[in-house]
């Protein structure tokens, strides 16, 4: 905890926004960071609520000791501050800038709407880490001769990684990309987490031992049962990638497209890669002066409005099939658990036009190019409401209604019957494997991440990817010191 009557007398305060018309102008992150003496006074806010829900199950999916290092923070000890969060968590400098933070749901504080800054506090002790020299190497002083192949370089493989090389295995990252970082790199735009803090990080596990190698399409260009065969062990982070279908007509139309290649061509873009590959094949996809629908809710949907905004896009609208949210939950229902509530992402907040309770019914066309998007009203069962029909004029529509599990090309493919692959309750084609040992139904070989959980967030794949190198330490040498 903090100070014993901090949340008394402090107002909670996060940290401020560059303005929506400035911000919209460079694709830089543009969070204005808090003094230290700021920090220092919302970390005092950290009550003794006798049952810290925050770093339990219902808050940190890593278990952060929030309350510990808010305490230490409002004590002035930062060191021991970032030595705590580490402890836990590998990647703090991600999560505090793109975690959701389902933690400030969970805190008792919340009851009231004034839940600890705890993301704010989590990105400035990492950002302090860097400064302080926290984010050098750290290899292991015995090595163990045995060797891991990790399948792809997101937070599950990245994780995972560091894990086990500190552990003193030989690791070896094998990504699909032309730079390890997945879709932390590719995926998500600058403008939330620029790429300088995972290069950071690549630096770190490098010195650790930790070997990359990019361009390798693992199913496709080296085989799976080669590095079963050259590896002791073998770890599948590869990540959900398939876009769940939408089943609208018209889909075919120039101008319509998945959100994903979105993304990551305006990634690419940025780093000055080329914005076409063999994974996210498509023409050049820019917004800028153009009309643009968005077909989704959530987080991906979200980074297309963005972008779409930063790239000089006329006029957005958002589509969302579901009610509009009450403004404020049911505590006494809901606490501790993430609230269905209305919610305004930055990105959202920039400019958008957000219609609820809308089908997209179908996309419009005229010589094989969108021209617009037919919708309607629906019902409380989500069936479409005769009478109601609409059209918006569109140039570009992006669809980002999420993923349904692993690329079935490439190793899914090889592997066959051999790899059990479930359908969950969201159509979800996922790689069996517990929580306990994450291993799967082909002999040595492990899966963490969304590859088996299904689309998640970033947090999330960490707390996958710290347990499944537990358990493949455990699996190699029969024993681990490894935390889940």
């Amino acid at each position: 905890m903090g100070k014993v009557t901090g949340f008394l007398e402090i107002d909670r305060q996060v940290h401020k926004y560059q303005p929506a018309s400035d911000r919209i102008r460079h694709f830089r992150e543009f969070t204005l960071p808090m003094s230290d003496k700021e920090v220092e006074k919302q970390a005092a806010r950290c009550m003794d609520c006798g049952v810290p829900y925050c770093h339990g199950p219902t808050g940190c999916p890593v278990h952060n000791q929030i309350p510990d290092w808010n305490d230490l923070v409002y004590n002035g000890d930062w060191d021991g501050a970032i030595r705590n969060l580490h402890s836990t968590n590998n990647f703090p400098d991600w999560t505090g800038r793109i975690c959701p933070a389902p933690c400030e749901e969970a805190c008792t504080l919340n009851l009231e709407d004034i839940p600890v800054a705890i993301k704010t506090i989590e990105q400035a002790l990492a950002d302090k880490a860097y400064e302080r020299g926290y984010f050098q190497p750290q290899p292991a002083a015995v090595t163990s001769g045995k060797r891991v192949a990790i399948i792809g370089s997101g937070p599950a493989g990245m994780a995972a990684a560091q894990q086990l090389g500190r552990a003193g295995h030989d690791v070896h990252v094998y990504e699909r990309e032309s730079r390890p970082g997945g879709l932390m790199r590719y995926g998500i735009p600058d403008f939330k987490i620029e790429k300088h803090h995972i290069d950071r990080r690549i630096r770190q596990m490098e010195g650790e031992g930790v070997t990359f190698f990019c361009g390798v399409n693992v199913g496709v260009d080296k085989p799976v049962e080669d590095l079963r065969a050259e590896y002791d062990a073998v770890l599948y982070c590869g990540g959900s990638e398939t876009p769940r279908a939408a089943g609208i007509p018209g889909t075919e139309l120039a101008g319509v497209h998945d959100a994903m290649p979105y993304l990551v061509q305006q990634n690419r873009r940025l780093a000055g890669e080329n914005v076409q590959s063999v994974a996210w094949p498509s023409d050049p996809l820019l917004a800028g002066g153009k009309h643009v629908v968005v077909v989704g809710g959530g987080d991906t949907a979200s980074d297309c409005i963005g972008t779409a905004f930063r790239q000089g896009a006329v006029r957005v609208t958002q589509l969302d099939i579901r009610p509009q949210p009450p403004e404020k939950e049911d505590k006494l229902t809901v606490w501790p658990y993430w609230a269905t509530k209305m919610r305004t992402s930055s990105s959202q907040a920039e400019g958008v036009e957000r219609e609820f309770r809308i089908a997209t019914l179908e996309f419009v066309g005229e010589d094989g190019v969108l021209t617009a998007v037919k919708c309607c009203e629906v019902d409380e069962k989500r069936k479409p409401v005769a009478g109601t029909e609409f059209f918006i004029h569109a140039d570009l529509a992006f669809i980002a209604i999420g993923f349904a599990g692993p690329l079935r090309e490439g190793i899914l493919a090889e592997l066959g019957e051999a790899l059990d692959v479930k359908v969950d309750g969201r159509g979800s084609a996922n790689v069996v494997a517990n929580e306990r040992d994450y291993r799967t139904s082909v002999d040595k070989f492990f899966a963490a991440g969304d590859v088996r959980r299904g689309q998640s967030l970033v947090v999330w794949a960490i707390r996958e990817g710290r347990q499944a190198a537990r358990a493949v330490d455990e699996f190699l040498m029969g024993s681990t010191v490894l935390p889940r």
